[in-house]
């Protein structure tokens, strides 16, 4: 669709003002922190998204992660239209919310039961209430810049856009209903006592920019939960199939006790999931006492489409997608270095971040001792070059399969120019 003289970028924008708070359905799609307009997606493929004025960009933010097979696949397409001709939603149970739970509980060894929502805040804050309800317990310990969706108990320090708009929490978000949630630094086991519910974090942080955990982090934390009789609970809405065919379980050799997951289970439909030991879930409604429904749970689009998803989703897969990364990274490491910037791009199997500064983070207070300034120009000069990135220093890259080698080396192309651009002023 070709843009006209009222259907530009700015037009658009102007008009989402009007009707939409901030002109945006999420608060980093409006440009705040990197500043300028917006640009309006119009149609995708692939690697490339296309705005309104027919501008064609790499897309390196990939819904967020929630695409990895690449824009508009053509076994996703073809799945999606299969069960939409047969309706988009029936609020009664399907055969493909039972072979998608099926498929998780057999990647990821730690879940034995399996129960689908609608997005990755729901999946956090049902597992939150699950830990509670198990356990007969009231607190929750999260790490400061991990970030678990918008729920009032979770939103505290939650990283990401909350970061990018340089607030710790929400109006709105009441005194009390944060008085149970203990926030402790990302990469630190904490001291737990018995009224700990459960322990919620990243087992990668990528809302914070990408920051792996230290060696023994994850071990701790098992440990620690198991030595109080608190839950562990991995929120792998990110890392969720996205570093491994296990996740980030898998990769670490960590077993939470429960789950969450989104993005990649629905092949870039909304989506959400939450899983774990059974005698844990079977707490859940109807077989246990804590409530938790959803008229669109289970989808049949998003069912479809992660059922599609996930078949293509081998241990080849990730392996290539690995190495991929791996020498994209690097490129980009070099080009950085090259241009006298010195920032630095962290990975964590198929995950790459930048970091708009000289030493990688631990944690999240040296996660926002970044240069955010220098990194909405490094933004834009990778716009006027054709490459789409977050707009926000605290978010990743997302390299999937429709990423060649030849468009991460323009990708690396582009970082070279840009961050010289930056250098000079």
């Amino acid at each position: 669709m070709t843009a006209t003289g009222d259907r530009t970028n700015q037009s658009l924008f102007d008009r989402a003002c009007e009707v939409i708070p901030g002109g945006v359905n999420s608060p980093v799609r409006a440009f705040g922190a990197v500043g300028g307009t917006p640009y309006f997606v119009d149609r995708a493929e692939g690697a490339h998204v296309w705005d309104v004025e027919n501008t064609r960009y790499i897309d390196m933010v990939q819904s967020y992660g929630a695409v990895i097979l690449g824009h508009g696949h053509p076994v996703v397409v073809d799945a999606v239209s299969t069960a939409a001709a047969d309706g988009t939603s029936y609020g009664a149970p399907t055969e493909r919310e039972v072979l998608l739970a099926e498929e998780v509980c057999a990647r990821v060894p730690s879940v034995e039961r399996l129960r689908m929502v609608s997005s990755g805040t729901e999946a956090t804050m049902s597992a939150m209430r699950v830990a509670r309800g198990f356990t007969g317990r009231r607190k929750v310990v999260k790490f400061a810049g991990n970030y678990h969706g918008h729920s009032d108990a979770l939103l505290v320090s939650g990283g990401t856009a909350m970061a990018t708009l340089g607030i710790p929490g929400s109006a709105g978000v009441t005194e009390h209903a944060v008085a149970d949630t203990v926030v402790a630094p990302y990469n630190v086991v904490p001291e737990l006592d018995e009224d700990v519910a459960c322990v919620m974090v990243e087992p990668v942080a990528a809302n914070m920019g990408l920051i792996g955990p230290a060696p023994g982090f994850l071990e701790g934390l098992r440990d620690a939960c198991d030595e109080v009789g608190a839950l562990l609970v991995f929120d792998e809405v990110i890392t969720g199939f996205r570093v491994g065919r296990s996740g980030a379980e898998g990769l670490f050799g960590v077993r939470p006790d429960l789950t969450c997951f989104g993005k990649v289970i629905g092949g870039g439909l909304p989506v959400g999931a939450y899983g774990g030991r059974a005698e844990v879930m079977d707490t859940v409604a109807p077989v246990g006492p804590v409530y938790q429904a959803g008229t669109l749970s289970g989808n049949p689009l998003a069912t479809a489409a992660g059922l599609a998803t996930l078949a293509m989703l081998t241990d080849d897969f990730y392996s290539q997608l690995a190495g991929r990364v791996a020498c994209f990274a690097a490129g980009m490491n070099e080009a950085f270095e090259r241009s006298g910037l010195g920032w630095q791009v962290p990975t964590v199997a198929t995950l790459s971040g930048i970091f708009p500064g000289v030493e990688l983070p631990v944690d999240y207070a040296a996660a926002t001792a970044c240069d955010e300034q220098g990194y909405a120009r490094f933004f834009h000069g990778m716009l006027r070059r054709g490459v789409a990135l977050a707009p926000g220093a605290y978010e990743v890259m997302f390299c999937g399969l429709a990423h060649t080698d030849a468009l991460l080396d323009r990708v690396i192309e582009a970082t070279a120019e840009s961050a010289a651009e930056v250098v000079s002023g």
